[in-house]
């Protein structure tokens, strides 16, 4: 049996792909690990709602851990964390967990020490693919996104909400990475391959703090239940 896989999981367009291409090769994906604020639960900078995320989840049929830290967050935080995460059914059984980094070494560097040091491998499906090319085939595989975070320093707050779609990226002025892989632009997906169906969202605002830009995203009230939430309770978080 293929060896089963963890995915990090931001509920963005490299996250989408990266599990994309993880089954394409014939990974066996059993969950999703997500951080969120632990005062808001928000996926963090991406700025999407919890409910949102665990609807998102559901139409992917994937089990969904979320791991509550706070904002700032000292590394040793996050390490004993993510530790306490990984220690804990559906993670404890996974030896490989996969990101959809793409050419950032230092972050990729970090991830393998990190993981290195818990007894596990990382993986990066997507490591060394053109952006640009990259950013199209999420468009050209039936992908749908909008975006939920700009960095006001590189992108206009005007982005913010927008659709990603090829006007998006046809709009970008030079410098700004397709993928927002340097977090010039963060996205939700909300439809494409795995999904059981569109995840029903609107946007109710655009809020700026701390030179972000961010779209409130909502469920509408006449989504009704939506898929079944896949969330898995971790219990209270250790306290560090």
């Amino acid at each position: 049996m293929t060896e089963p896989v963890a995915l990090a999981w931001s509920g963005g367009r490299d996250s989408a792909l990266a599990l994309w291409e993880l089954r394409r090769r014939g990974g066996r994906v059993v969950a999703l690990l997500t951080t969120v604020g632990q005062d808001d639960g928000r996926v963090t900078m991406h700025g999407v709602p919890g409910p949102l995320l665990r609807r998102q989840a559901g139409a992917l049929r994937l089990p969904l851990v979320e791991v509550a830290i706070p904002a700032p967050c000292p590394d040793a935080v996050y390490e004993a964390r993510m530790a306490a995460a990984l220690a804990r059914p559906p993670l404890d059984g996974v030896g490989r967990i996969a990101f959809g980094d793409l050419f950032l070494v230092d972050v990729r560097a970090y991830r393998e020490e990190r993981l290195t040091a818990a007894g596990r491998c990382a993986e990066f499906p997507l490591w060394g693919s053109d952006t640009t090319e990259l950013a199209h085939r999420f468009l050209d595989l039936g992908f749908a996104a909008v975006v939920t975070c700009v960095d006001t320093r590189r992108l206009d707050r005007s982005f913010a909400g927008r659709p990603f779609d090829a006007a998006l990226l046809g709009a970008l002025p030079p410098g700004v990475d397709p993928c927002g892989e340097r977090g010039e632009l963060h996205t939700f997906v909300f439809d494409g391959p795995g999904f059981s169906s569109p995840v029903a969202h609107e946007v109710v605002g655009v809020v700026e703090w701390d030179g972000y830009a961010v779209a409130d995203l909502a469920v509408p009230r006449s989504a009704g239940g939506g898929p079944a939430p896949a969330l898995i309770d971790l219990g209270p978080e250790p306290t560090v």
